[in-house]
């Protein structure tokens, strides 16, 4: 298989949660492989940043001020993306949050808060990217930044409404994939084929971010323990599996790409 990134030289992507952890090593990756990245996050001030130290490289970097939890924040940002760099070829949602809260007695404003990012802004982004790739015959490409929690439950502290965001991320992936197909079967006016759009779920398991921190979630001593003695990927370990999903024939889908630390127990 000849993996290149070549198609992509020069074609626009969007990339949520691209403030902080594998948000940034998405961008800087793409970026340096020549793609037109537009960097949402809500604290657009560090994406600013991360754009000034990617200027001269092969591609650039757009930042743009948005919150995932908000439908309007979402559909304003493709609106400006289209009409400020062009029509977009590549997303890759990757923001995601956590809470401090558990199934027992938790908040529901705290739940719905999970859900609102980790499912629901997927699946705006995913739509409006959708509408933009078809209405511009372009052959595009989704990734979702899943979880290995999206796949198994495994319990951790504040981990709880976190898995249950993720398994439904697993089930919009294989959704998207079926619908997908079935625009592909359907040629109608004969602009789309099964290649015009392809997906998938990158599903890391443990990764040494600082989610905690930015969602304000302080571990106590116990699980801090447990925490620090657990096997980590670094987030351009994340970065890596994207560009490689990105990089293999039009023909080829990886549809759902699970990566380990070396020595992860669960």
């Amino acid at each position: 298989m000849v993996l290149s990134m070549d198609r992509w030289c020069g074609k626009v992507a969007v990339v949520t949660g691209a403030s902080a952890g594998i948000g940034v090593d998405i961008v800087q990756q793409l970026v340096e492989e020549g793609v037109l990245v537009v960097g949402v996050a809500r604290r657009v001030e560090r994406v600013e940043e991360l754009a000034k130290k990617l200027q001269g490289k092969k591609g650039s970097l757009y930042a743009l001020k948005a919150d995932i939890s908000v439908e309007e924040d979402i559909l304003n940002a493709f609106k400006w993306t289209e009409k400020n760099v062009g029509p977009v070829h590549i997303l890759i949602n990757n923001a995601g949050v956590l809470q401090d809260t558990n199934l027992i007695d938790g908040e529901t404003k705290k739940w719905k808060a999970i859900l609102d990012v980790n499912v629901l802004g997927l699946c705006i982004a995913t739509r409006e990217a959708v509408r933009c790739m078809r209405a511009n015959n372009i052959d595009g490409h989704i990734i979702h930044i899943n979880s290995f929690s999206g796949h198994i439950v495994n319990y951790f502290p504040y981990m709880n409404v976190y898995a249950a965001s993720k398994h439904a991320v697993t089930a919009l992936t294989e959704t998207l994939r079926s619908e997908l197909n079935t625009i592909g079967s359907n040629q109608g006016d004969g602009k789309y084929s099964k290649k015009s759009l392809e997906e998938e779920s990158v599903s890391p398991g443990v990764v040494a971010t600082e989610i905690d921190q930015t969602n304000n979630i302080y571990l106590d001593e116990k699980a801090l323990e447990e925490k620090k003695s657990r096997a980590a990927l670094a987030t351009s370990d994340c970065a890596d599996a994207v560009i490689y999903a990105l990089s293999t024939s039009p023909n080829c889908q990886v549809h759902d790409l699970i990566i380990k630390p070396i020595g992860e127990k669960f």
